[in-house]
C-alpha cells in the first residue's frame, strides 16, 4: 500500500485549523488510512497517509492539502515500499 509522509509549514496559530480541515479531508475519501499531528520544530503538522494507489495520494497531496488556506509550504516524502518487505 502507497504510503507518505507530509511536513507542513503554516501560517503561525493555524495549526488548529489546518489539522481540522486535513481530518475533514481524509475522512470524506474512501480507500485511504491516515494518522496527523501538530508537532514542534522546524513543521508545524505531520501527516502520515497510505492508499489503495499512487495516483490518489497524488491527487490528495496536489489539489486539496496544498491548496488549504494557511498552508505555507509542505515536504512530501513517499515510503519505498520495496523496502518494507526486509
Amino acid at each position: 500500500m502507497p504510503t507518505t509522509y507530509i511536513l507542513i509549514n503554516s501560517d503561525l496559530g493555524s495549526d488548529v485549523e489546518i489539522i481540522q480541515k486535513i481530518k475533514q479531508i481524509l475522512s470524506s475519501e474512501s480507500g485511504i488510512k491516515y494518522e496527523i499531528q501538530g508537532v514542534y520544530g522546524v513543521y508545524d503538522i505531520i501527516v502520515k497517509i497510505s492508499a489503495d494507489s499512487m495516483d490518489l495520494l497524488r491527487s490528495i497531496i496536489t489539489n486539496k492539502i496544498r491548496k488549504i488556506d494557511k498552508v505555507y509550504s509542505t515536504l512530501t516524502m513517499m515510503v519505498i515500499e520495496e523496502q518494507e518487505k526486509f
